[in-house]
């Protein structure tokens, strides 16, 4: 199960996770491949570390931690809607947090 944001349970579903990395990834130069690995990993991860039940949170920023390493545009769209940006100085202000790690 996760748990939301807002208190709800929802199962935890693979293929929710693939869909939300592959709407990230849209028209990007990234495998099939390297994103089903992506979700592999997290599923793998939130498996071993979670019992029943996973903060969402938590699956959020594994996706974004994957998505940082794979695409930085993939990343700042998931971090977008997962941040829930409200401003373009939202998207500035991450890109500049990308600028900054290198």
């Amino acid at each position: 199960m996760v748990l939301k944001r807002d208190g709800r349970r929802e199962e935890f579903s693979r293929e929710k996770l693939l869909s939300g990395v592959k709407k990230a990834c849209q028209k990007r130069p990234i495998s099939p491949k390297a994103m089903e690995d992506l979700v592999d990993h997290i599923v793998a991860v939130v498996t071993d570390e979670y019992e029943s039940e996973v903060p969402a949170e938590f699956v959020g920023k594994m996706v974004m931690d994957g998505l940082r390493e794979i695409d930085e545009v993939a990343y700042v769209r998931f971090a977008s809607v997962y941040r829930r940006f409200q401003e373009a100085t939202d998207f500035v202000h991450e890109v500049k947090k990308l600028e900054a790690r290198q």
